[in-house]
């Protein structure tokens, strides 16, 4: 019963990566949709009243004018035919792939709990888990984003990061379904790691929102959601998630004083996990800081990079005392 829910498990996080990769596609579509679209231009009279004198009509990225009479206005250079009122090629790509970021994120659920149940503990016991556990988390970040902000455009820059560590951990740091080590069989792992977890997802969505604010704010995305937009979305959700790594780093205190008689031994783990806190801390100073923003969202990528160095590198490379043999 085990090994059969563990292979189910493995069947549904293959076809959770599918599916992401598709709405990837379909986000990379929408993207180039927009950057193919001319803009919106106009057949408009020259001045008030020269119809009168003759003068040809100029042409012009401004919209009809409210009042007044009502030209003959030329076609329009847009996204395929004009559509006064169903959404245009782009907007349905954009939902079409949001529509599968969602089935995706829905069989992605059932994966971890498959595991969970053929392991009888919580999925998050490994590299290969814990990889997974926090896909999942930054999906449902970007899911609630999108409930509250029209930033459709920013799901190549989310999606891209996750199917990336979705690959990684399924290939290079797959772990087959097994009890955990005795090192970390206590309650604490459903505590620090779960909170680890959730503010790692939340900091990937912090991090693609501030390269796409940097790249916007350069000219080379100019299809991205507004400067504004993405600036905001970066620091709420960089707010959301500085508590909970906050509160990862005091129970990871708390178990390294029960499980080897110190609060703290500056473990390479632990080490690079404060310098993240110093980083976000800085990035939400400088985001409070008039005239700040850009630097401001530069500290922000910093932390990011951080993140994945503390994921990868530390993990995996550099031997302490959470170095269990590939155990984030």
């Amino acid at each position: 019963m085990t090994a059969t829910l563990a292979t189910y498990s493995d069947w549904c996080y293959a076809a959770a990566m599918v599916v992401y990769v598709l709405a990837l596609v379909l986000h990379g579509a929408q993207f180039a949709a927009d950057r193919q679209r001319a803009p919106r231009r106009e057949l408009v009279p020259a001045a008030v009243g020269a119809a009168g004198n003759g003068a040809a009509p100029i042409l012009t990225d401004e919209p009809p004018p409210a009042h007044g009479p009502t030209p003959a206005y030329g076609p329009t250079l847009a996204d395929g035919p004009p559509t006064a009122d169903g959404p245009t090629r782009a907007e349905r790509l954009g939902r079409m792939a949001i529509s599968l970021t969602v089935l995706g994120a829905l069989v992605h659920t059932a994966s971890l709990l498959l595991r969970a149940l053929a392991v009888q503990r919580v999925p998050w016991g490994n590299m290969h888990e814990f990889g997974s556990a926090i896909c999942l988390a930054a999906v449902v970040t970007w899911l609630v984003v999108l409930r509250k902000h029209d930033v459709q455009r920013l799901g190549v820059f989310v999606l891209l990061p996750i199917v990336l560590l979705l690959f990684t951990s399924g290939t290079l740091l797959y772990a087959q379904a097994a009890p955990l080590q005795p090192a970390l069989q206590s309650y604490w792992i459903a505590i620090h790691v779960s909170a680890a977890v959730i503010a790692s997802g939340m900091l990937l969505v912090a991090g693609a929102a501030s390269i796409a604010y940097l790249l916007r704010g350069s000219g080379h995305a100019v299809r991205l959601p507004d400067e504004g937009v993405l600036d905001r979305l970066a620091y709420r959700a960089t707010i959301a998630a500085f508590p909970v790594w906050t509160f990862a780093i005091i129970t990871g205190a708390v178990w390294a004083e029960t499980a080897w008689g110190r609060y703290w031994g500056w473990d390479p783990k632990e080490t690079v996990a404060l310098v993240a806190w110093v980083v976000y801390a800085c990035y939400l100073h400088a985001r409070a800081t008039a005239g700040w923003r850009r630097a401001a969202a530069w500290v922000n990528v910093a932390g990011f990079a951080v993140m994945v160095f503390n994921l990868f590198f530390v993990n995996l490379v550099v031997s302490g005392f959470h170095s269990y043999a590939g155990v984030g």
